[in-house]
């Protein structure tokens, strides 16, 4: 399995099965790696706005020069992997750089002011009791 720590240095992959347990586990269900995006599909994924909603716009915060080369390097990492493709949308959000418990620094994203314009999807999660009921007795998902 590889994986990249928010440094984008190589991490080990015993180190990574001390912390995250239930991937020895499932092992045997995880890619080893995502190479590109899902494929497309029939339905496009729509999110819908509040009437009479207007572009958002905000100054983009201050982040220090190692932020800068850290958000830069993350960014370039997420491209290379096909995770994130750049973007012709004129909404944009706000990136910041925020300091770990571990000192490696973790990209966040501020939707809160696009999350203001958009309509809550109505739809309720389901219980997982009701979803194991559906898949007792079955074998082959």
């Amino acid at each position: 399995m590889h994986v990249s720590s928010d440094k984008g240095k190589d991490v080990e992959d015993d180190e990574v099965l001390k912390r995250y347990p239930v991937l020895l586990q499932f092992h045997n269900v995880l890619p080893v790696e995502i190479l590109e995006l899902p494929c497309h599909r029939e339905v496009d994924l729509c999110i819908e706005l509040l009437p009479g909603a207007t572009l958002t716009s905000k100054a983009p915060y201050r982040i220090s020069t190692l932020e800068l080369v850290e958000l830069k390097l993350q960014i370039k990492e997420m491209l290379d992997k096909g995770h994130i493709r750049p973007s012709v949308s004129p909404w944009g959000a706000p990136v910041l750089v925020v300091k770990k418990k571990d000192g490696t620094l973790k990209l966040c994203i501020d939707y809160r002011k696009l999350n203001k314009v958009t309509i809550n999807n109505m739809y309720p999660l389901p219980q997982i009791d009701d979803l194991f009921n559906q898949l007792e007795g079955e074998t082959m998902f």
